[in-house]
């Protein structure tokens, strides 16, 4: 067992943001399910040190949490706890519709120091200007997800898998070996998931980086879908939606499963009994001089710009986000991905992972964190998401005659939806 002990690093950053009996306060947060757990698990290391700050965790549901943060936000803050779990990818609509909704944490001593310590992928869609409307807690590392027994019947090193089309090749053979067996699983039907993770390896998404311009068809972007498509015809992917991709898991019909780091927990609590078989290796690229790293999925905490708890509720970020002890925790307790660049150097980080076939996974997705490109999500990412998702159906079904032509009409509708100017 680890040292309950604080480490001197943990002590100094809990020292910068106070003493410990400086405030006593019961902060409230609003999260929802295996991220509510996680932060509980948070909360005997931090009254350690603030044992007067007590920590009320709410578990409300993700769309409930979001439903009714942005009904307090427009109602001036009012009925929202002190602090709220926001996700990345729908974080720009809160502080573009509501910029006084919640506190400014430079205000609170978020300095360029604790900025440094997340990459900045991470920090991209929670900063505007001199504003730091949330600070990182989880993100979504991208790896492939394996079963051992199933590549190497097929004579398969997950090593040699450079490209997508050794994905594409590679699947070939394991389906051969194994009947009834899929390369891999996405969300046709209802979901953008392979689209975002292989274009943001390659830094293109449906806005630039500075928010202003829609890129979606830009030069990277079409060659994401037409790998994908690809990928879709030559049978390395099939139609899954969640629930499926968990029992083709248990049930082992699928072979492969592209996902962020966060995913290890539903793969290793769903299926118990394959202990063992399954292993993690980097995604493929476009090339093999490919980054091999993008992030899907992910929160930040922001604290209530009203709240009368500001100062209580840093200390709560601080302690929970900015040190290996509290990030550890919710990763050792719940598989939650720290954002937290110092993880990797965990001890617990670099232990070999049992279910995982001894392999050292958390070492290995986490130190892709680096190399992943920063994404803009923008206000207006659930409109772009929502037309793209259409537009890739009916793609898939023969509507347009190729790829370009796909995403240049999802642009021209994206630019209509926002007012944005499509990049040259």
């Amino acid at each position: 067992m680890r040292s309950k002990l604080i480490t001197a690093t943990t002590a100094l950053v809990l020292h910068a943001s106070g003493s410990a009996y400086a405030q006593s306060a019961t902060l409230t947060i609003w999260s929802w399910n295996v991220a509510a757990s996680a932060l509980k698990s948070t909360v005997e290391g931090f009254n350690k040190q603030f044992p007067d700050i007590k920590v009320d965790v709410q578990d409300l549901g993700n769309q409930q949490v979001f439903d009714k943060t942005l009904a307090a936000c427009a109602a001036g803050g009012d009925g929202l706890p002190d602090i709220v779990t926001v996700e990345n990818f729908e974080a720009e609509i809160f502080w573009s519709r509501f910029p006084d909704c919640f506190a400014n944490l430079k205000d609170l001593g978020y300095n360029a120091d604790m900025q440094a310590k997340f990459p900045e992928f991470k920090r991209t869609e929670l900063e505007v200007g001199d504003v730091a409307y949330a600070m990182p807690w989880d993100s979504g590392p991208v790896a492939v997800f394996y079963r051992r027994d199933y590549y190497e019947k097929a004579g398969v090193d997950p090593k040699s898998i450079a490209t997508w089309d050794d994905f594409i090749a590679a699947g070939k053979k394991i389906s051969a070996a194994n009947p009834g067996v899929v390369m891999g699983q996405a969300d046709f039907n209802g979901d953008s998931e392979w689209f975002r993770m292989l274009a943001n390896e390659q830094g293109c998404g449906y806005f630039s980086t500075d928010g202003q311009s829609i890129t979606i068809n830009q030069p990277a972007c079409v060659q994401t879908l037409e790998k994908v498509k690809a990928m879709k015809d030559a049978g390395t992917l099939t139609a899954a939606n969640w629930d499926e991709k968990i029992s083709s898991n248990t049930a082992g019909k699928v072979a492969s499963q592209l996902f962020g780091g966060w995913y290890e927990g539903t793969i290793r609590s769903g299926s118990p009994d394959l202990s063992g078989k399954w292993g993690v290796y980097a995604m493929p690229g476009m090339t093999a001089d490919s980054p091999h790293a993008a992030n899907l999925g992910g929160s930040s905490l922001a604290i209530n710009a009203n709240s009368q708890n500001k100062e209580a509720a840093f200390k709560y970020l601080t302690y929970a986000l900015t040190t290996n002890e509290g990030q550890v925790t919710m990763l050792k307790s719940f598989g939650l991905v720290p954002s937290l660049l110092s993880a990797v150097q965990d001890p617990f980080v670099n232990e070999p992972q049992p279910y995982w076939g001894g392999q050292k996974i958390w070492a290995d997705i986490l130190a892709t964190l680096p190399k992943i490109v920063p994404s803009r999500g923008t206000a207006f990412q659930t409109d772009a998401d929502a037309i793209y998702k259409t537009t890739q159906t009916k793609y898939f079904a023969g509507g347009y005659p190729d790829a370009k032509a796909a995403l240049d009409d999802a642009a021209k509708q994206i630019a209509s939806a926002t007012g944005l100017s499509i990049a040259q």
